[in-house]
């Protein structure tokens, strides 16, 4: 499953729940590192990041595999983090609905959430690039697929993907 899409990954998951838990691994980082650069707090972060999650879980029967699955996790995201805005807490009701208990937040989850609040400017550095090489670099780096995988993601050979972090990085050497 670590070779499929996070689109086919979303499609099965109703029938295959163990493609879910591949989705999760592989986007748990930057949906941490989203929270925690918004609101400086990673035991927010944190408990932003489940609920996300689990609505993602509850949802994935309603994913269209014709969309992007990462746009619809980040769009899961941000609903989330209005909500909490407007509340003035998190909720947790899909949480409480999948039975989930309230993440445990220890020292070493905290310096880990923080450490991604501090790559804060590589964030605005990407946001610099063609939106390809955004896309590819932070996938390659941040991260950590293989490019393999995101050429199967954004339906390109593997050669494009590897030139679009290529060109990426020279221009974010440049940058810097």
């Amino acid at each position: 499953m670590d070779a499929w899409s996070d689109e086919r990954l979303l499609t099965e998951t109703p029938e295959v729940p163990a493609a879910f838990a591949v989705f999760y691994r592989r986007h748990e980082g930057s949906i941490l590192g989203y929270f925690m650069r918004r609101t400086g707090n990673a035991e927010l972060a944190a408990d932003l990041a489940a609920e996300t999650f689990a609505a993602a879980l509850l949802g994935a029967s309603r994913f269209r595999g014709d969309g992007n699955a990462l746009a619809w996790l980040y769009g899961i995201a941000r609903h989330r983090l209005m909500r909490s805005i407007e509340r003035g807490r998190v909720e947790d009701r899909a949480r409480r609905k999948l039975a989930m208990p309230r993440l445990e937040i220890d020292d070493e989850l905290v310096d880990r959430i923080e450490r991604l609040a501090g790559e804060e400017r590589a964030f605005e550095l990407l946001d610099q690039l063609p939106p390809a090489q955004a896309e590819a670099v932070r996938a390659h780096v941040l991260d950590d697929r293989s490019y393999k995988d995101i050429a199967a993601t954004v339906k390109v050979s593997e050669a494009v993907v590897r030139k679009r972090v290529s060109r990426g990085l020279l221009t974010l050497k440049g940058l810097l």
